[in-house]
């Protein structure tokens, strides 16, 4: 349960949400990712943390450079676990 409160807490934020649909094309690097938005360092350092916290992205680093990629296992999970909670469509309404 802890996984999927820290992955709601993650995906909360429009800054973060930002962040994965650009990695959605791809691995990015932590300044590519950066010039996308107007904040500082570390507030950009902030939300790949709670992104990592959540295992919404992973990284690697190369050199000096950080690069992050999206993990979709932890979104797929979520899904599945709304579709569960809201459970077959034939089946609302009946006791």
């Amino acid at each position: 349960m802890t996984r999927r409160n820290d992955t709601f807490k993650a995906i909360a934020d429009p800054s973060r949400r930002e962040i994965l649909r650009l990695l959605r094309k791809g691995e990015m690097t932590a300044g590519d990712l950066a010039e996308c938005f107007d904040m500082t360092k570390p507030t950009m350092s902030h939300h790949f943390a709670v992104l990592k916290d959540a295992d919404l992205i992973s990284s690697r680093r190369a050199g000096q450079t950080i690069w992050y990629s999206l993990n979709t296992t932890v979104l797929e999970d979520v899904i599945a676990w709304a579709i569960d909670l809201v459970g077959p469509k034939n089946g609302r309404g009946k006791k």
